[in-house]
């Protein structure tokens, strides 16, 4: 993110973040290595992935991750985001950031979804 950030600057910084995500990452790149890495989380958990790696994907700005008063991050949606998340019954969402030595990693866990789908009897191995 770092390289990136460094090549493409604000430009890049606009077309991925919200501004109330720019404002929340406060320029620190690891925040924003974190989001990142919830964006593309939430769009695996929703079944389609990132817009820039499938055409069916949803976009940066369909999923934005902001902390609250006590700082502890929470998934909104808008847009195709929502839209697939409605379709799957997915209502809640709870994700977790972190950074440390140049990575950083999110994991996104939602709540509801379509009914468990029927398994044979006997399963085989």
């Amino acid at each position: 993110m770092e390289q990136a950030i460094a090549r493409f600057g604000d430009r890049l910084l606009r077309r991925v973040f919200t501004p109330a995500e720019r404002q929340a990452c406060r320029g620190r790149v690891a925040e924003y290595a974190a989001r990142f890495a919830a964006k593309e989380a939430v769009a695996k958990a929703l079944g389609v992935g990132l817009r820039i790696m499938a055409h069916e994907g949803i976009g940066f700005h369909d999923v934005e991750i902001l902390p609250d008063h006590r700082g502890q991050p929470h998934v909104h949606l808008r847009g195709w985001a929502a839209e697939r998340a409605r379709v799957l019954g997915l209502k809640q969402w709870a994700v977790s950031m972190t950074h440390d030595g140049g990575f950083a990693i999110a994991v996104v866990a939602s709540i509801g979804g379509l009914p468990p789908l029927d398994l044979p009897s006997e399963r085989r191995l």
